[in-house]
């Protein structure tokens, strides 16, 4: 049996914040956080899944589609390995279960990410969980400021900005992306050897007989009532940025830090020289490339907006966040 213990803190990032909108909006848009499928951040995916599927429609239990009252769409291992298009659909409030081959560590920045089938116009959410014993299971602090007055309905969709750690925010061959920083400390969680995610289907509807609450006690409007063997979250798959790793190369490369951060342009690390640096936007386009680093990085030239510094020395390397302002 499983435990669970829900945080109910939310993270609001300064930079976001500062922007005039309360969080990261969609694909192709000025501070969003979406990462694409094929980007480079990503070192593994899953190596294993279970799931417990979720009714077609759990206002009506009775209901069935295409011969079950369940989801029924896809096979749990269409969520193992890279997300490219294969997806198992959890129905109202059912849960995939994942686990990787080495655990994850709480690297700088993003940590991971899920990812959920569909198109922007056709959002579903689901709850994450993390756990480094597969016992205990910690939720991230989550934030719906959707309306919970009128009900979204069955094609209908929230919008990214008004979403924060809910996976589903960003679908297709986008991932929504977790920090794992964002978990308060408890002994009972080790973020530097997390075994398991969990991600669990938001019930949409804003009826409190069958709604799904946020960490602010809201109710959580997305596409309801959704009665198809497709019900619920769709999950195509988690990719991990920050794996745990050995090697003294790996110490240093985890002591080295960027300053400051934000920036208006020129970047400095300490701890650390003669290394190699990669940035990215969040699409995962590479937008500097330097060699034998020593001192410092100009950013200068880049657009305002998130991006992503990869540290490399030998077979090691480290993801770095950085607001360029």
């Amino acid at each position: 049996m499983f435990k669970v213990i829900v945080c109910v803190i939310a993270v609001v990032s300064a930079a976001i914040a500062a922007s005039g909108q309360s969080y990261a909006p969609a694909p192709g848009n000025p501070g969003s956080t979406a990462l694409p499928n094929n980007s480079p951040l990503f070192t593994a995916w899953a190596t294993g899944i279970t799931v417990t599927r979720g009714y077609v429609k759990i206002s009506d239990p009775a209901f069935t589609a295409a011969g079950s009252n369940f989801a029924s769409s896809g096979q749990p291992g269409y969520a193992v390995g890279p997300a490219n298009g294969g997806s198992v659909s959890l129905g109202d409030g059912g849960y995939a279960t994942l686990t990787f081959a080495t655990p994850m560590t709480n690297g700088e920045g993003f940590d991971f990410a899920v990812f959920e089938t569909g198109s922007a116009d056709y959002i579903e959410l689901a709850f994450v969980e993390v756990s480094s014993d597969g016992v205990y299971f910690f939720r991230f602090p989550n934030h719906s400021e959707t309306q919970a007055t009128n009900q979204i309905g069955t094609f209908g969709s929230p919008q990214p900005q008004y979403l924060n750690n809910l996976a589903g925010k960003y679908n297709g061959i986008y991932g929504t992306p977790f920090d794992l920083s964002d978990l308060p400390d408890d002994a009972l969680l080790d973020k530097n050897r997390v075994t398991h995610i969990r991600v669990i289907d938001v019930v949409g509807s804003i009826d409190p007989d069958y709604a799904s609450y946020d960490s602010f006690g809201n109710a959580v409007n997305d596409s309801f009532p959704t009665p198809f063997n497709t019900s619920g979250f769709d999950l195509m798959g988690v990719g991990v940025i920050h794996q745990a790793t050995m090697g003294t190369d790996n110490q240093a490369l985890a002591e080295a830090h960027l300053y400051p951060n934000p920036t208006t342009g020129i970047v400095y690390i300490d701890d650390m020289d003669n290394i190699n640096v990669i940035v990215y936007d969040t699409t995962g386009k590479i937008v500097i490339t330097l060699q034998a680093l020593r001192e410092k990085i100009n950013l200068s030239g880049l657009a305002a907006g998130l991006y992503f510094v990869e540290l490399a020395s030998g077979d090691r390397r480290a993801i770095r966040k950085m607001v360029k302002l």
